[in-house]
């Protein structure tokens, strides 16, 4: 699926969500406008792209947000990516394709305890107030873009061999029909009810309430592993964040077992070349981020999940000057960007959604969720309108593997939503989609915002790449042509793609000038992506 345009810059002085639908940006704003805080706008935009966007996230899916609390002068990690279901018979699989559809591919869901967690830890407003435009869109309907057509048809093709819950899947989105048009309207009931349910009793209504009941009932009865313990042991966690410098800032993400620590040693790497003064979108610049991203990739694939002094070791200087010397010497690198297994690279499982929304009084919030793959396992509650996800196709079966699922255990998960401050003060918040191109994504958005002085939407409609294992290198064809030879001739095995294409992500972010408050927005063209200030 391929777009093409340009979006507006969008800024405000008082407050601005960047999201991936315009009837979510909406809804965070109209929250903003009335005098919620951005933790607030947070849970509104979330439950408003469960139902506008539902192929990439929901209310059963899992996520992290990186949130800068202005009265707390401080930036916190919440994690709600929950662990590996405790029954999960991990040595039936082979493979982790076995993981890609059906209820065992099903991890307990994190995201609803998340949202409403920082509603009651930081917001003002209550559960009925943040959810009343996702059960509105719900319960109206909206009319399907060209994105979500795609969406909704290519997953007509891939969730129709499982018989066993393709029809209650066609029934909830399409109305059983085996395609979608554009501008159709989607209504969805069902999963209007559900949060006006949850809008009275919480999160509760899924933890130990009627809601979870009916996942792990229907999840069970078509051969499923959750348990009621899986659920009533989600619990978000907040975390102190992991801080890299860049250019003067201090990067704050997630800590391990995200596997955000690839995007900060990226970083890192970087920071001892000076890009600005190389061509922009040159040569010189393209192979050197291109190169440091590798590199830092094979780092987190050979050291993932690493302890607490393990991180301090892959982000030390020592390392990091190794690591550049090997970006100069100029000599090919080869290696993996996935997982340290072979795998098969394929952007059509890797559905996520990432948003930003600052407010008027100084809070920021950057959020990455995911259902995992397009409707994660194709799994729907009939009844609910709840789309279960299938995050564990994101571990490895192979007990080889640094990322090996054990039951009960951590997953670790390439989410990396990040803030940047600048002498304490939040000036940054970038956070995409994609899989294990997350890190690969906000490396070079940040490089060119950050280096190259572009405004943050003309930031995020730069040609960029997705690199895959080996040396290969799908290239956006906006690239200049000399920079793309120089690649090849620099040993890089790169394929021109299309001008703009979601398989390098779908990037979210929000610059902030400290001296003003004037806040920019950028939103990807490559999606459905839109800012609306408030």
């Amino acid at each position: 699926m391929s777009t093409s345009g340009k979006r507006p810059m969008i800024g405000s002085v008082h407050g601005i969500v960047a999201c991936a639908h315009p009837l979510a940006a909406q809804a965070g704003a109209g929250i903003l406008r009335a005098g919620g805080n951005a933790f607030d706008a947070v849970a509104a935009v979330a439950a408003a792209l469960n139902v506008a966007e539902p192929f990439m996230s929901g209310l059963a899916g899992m996520g992290i947000a990186t949130c800068y609390i202005a009265k707390e002068k401080r930036v916190r990690i919440l994690d709600f990516v929950t662990k590996v279901p405790e029954k999960l018979p991990i040595e039936r699989f082979k493979d982790r394709e076995d993981l890609a559809r059906g209820p065992l591919a099903c991890g307990a869901p994190g995201n609803l305890a998340g949202w409403c967690e920082m509603v009651k830890t930081y917001g003002r407003k209550s559960l009925p107030e943040v959810f009343a435009p996702a059960i509105a869109i719900a319960r109206d309907g909206f009319p399907l873009t060209a994105f979500g057509t795609y969406a909704f048809n290519a997953s007509v093709g891939e969730i129709k061999p499982f018989k066993a819950f393709y029809d209650a899947w066609a029934k909830n989105y399409t109305g059983g029909m085996s395609e979608v048009r554009q501008g159709q309207v989607v209504k969805q009931p069902d999963l209007a009810r559900t949060y006006e349910a949850i809008a009275s009793e919480g999160p509760k209504h899924l933890h130990g309430g009627r809601l979870g009941q009916a996942i792990i009932a229907h999840a069970k009865s078509l051969g499923g592993c959750l348990t009621e313990g899986d659920f009533e042991r989600v619990a978000p966690e907040w975390q102190d964040p992991v801080v890299s410098g860049y250019r003067g800032m201090s990067v704050h993400s997630a800590p391990p077992p995200a596997e955000s620590f690839q995007y900060l040693l990226t970083l890192a790497i970087l920071d001892g070349f000076d890009l600005k003064k190389m061509e922009h979108n040159g040569i010189d610049h393209v192979d050197t981020v291109y190169r440091a991203i590798r590199l830092a990739a094979g780092v987190r694939i050979e050291r993932n999940n690493p302890s607490p002094e393990a991180l301090e070791e892959i982000l030390s200087l020592a390392t990091v000057e190794r690591l550049r010397k090997r970006v100069k010497d100029g000599n090919p690198v080869d290696g993996p960007t996935e997982q340290w297994i072979k795998t098969k690279p394929d952007p059509s499982k890797e559905h996520t959604t990432s948003f930003s929304i600052a407010d008027s009084e100084g809070n920021v919030v950057c959020l990455t969720q995911s259902l995992g793959a397009k409707f994660g396992c194709g799994v729907v509650v009939p009844g609910t309108g709840v789309c279960l996800n299938n995050f564990l196709y994101w571990g490895e079966v192979d007990p080889k593997g640094t990322n090996f699922m054990r039951p009960g255990g951590p997953l670790a998960l390439p989410l990396a939503p990040s803030i940047s401050t600048r002498d304490g003060r939040p000036v940054l918040a970038l956070g995409t989609p994609g899989s294990y191109g997350i890190c690969q994504t906000q490396t070079q958005v940040m490089v060119q915002h950050v280096d190259f002085g572009l405004l943050m939407q003309d930031a995020v409609e730069e040609p960029r790449a997705r690199l895959w294992d080996g040396r290969k290198v799908d290239v956006e064809s906006r690239m200049p042509a000399a920079t793309v030879e120089g690649l090849r001739k620099r040993g890089h095995e790169v394929e021109v793609v299309e001008p703009w294409t979601w398989a390098v992500g779908g990037m979210h972010g929000i610059s902030i000038d400290p001296a003003t408050g004037a806040k920019i927005g950028g939103c990807d063209p490559r999606r459905d992506g839109y800012c609306v200030g408030s």
